[in-house]
């Protein structure tokens, strides 16, 4: 949780920028789809097939992590947007690889990769405003 936000509050925000309040529930639905994908994924347990799948995974979600700590924390807009980048990457991969184990672990990351789409807008845009 963020207990200063003097930093942030002092950014100049996007046109699209929604009120604080919606990044929590936000995040709760996308962590209990992430959490359900990953379950379906692991049905039949880790085979060979499913390291390369669960390598991608495991990136995408060190990166999810570490975004807050980068733009929050460190307040680094633009190390925080390669992170997003990367992270971005390393989703789709995951959806990719995900699918030929279970389409639906795959299709309940598309949420996910959408309000990562939004995130970019919003991490490139505090960047060009700031």
């Amino acid at each position: 949780m963020i207990k200063n936000t003097d930093w942030f509050d002092s950014l100049n925000k996007p046109f699209l920028n929604p009120p604080d309040w919606i990044f929590t529930p936000v995040w709760i639905v996308l962590y209990i789809m992430i959490g359900i994908s990953f379950l379906l994924f692991l049905k039949g347990g880790i085979t060979k097939g499913k390291r390369l799948p669960l390598t991608f995974f495991l990136i995408q979600l060190a990166l999810n992590f570490a975004w807050p700590a980068v733009f929050f924390g460190m307040k680094n807009i633009i190390l925080a947007f390669v992170i997003l980048v990367f992270m971005y990457l390393f989703l789709v991969l995951t959806i990719i690889t995900f699918f030929k184990h279970s389409k639906l672990a795959s299709l309940l990351l598309i949420p996910y990769l959408f309000w990562l789409s939004f995130a970019g807008y919003l991490n490139f845009s505090f960047l060009v405003l700031n």
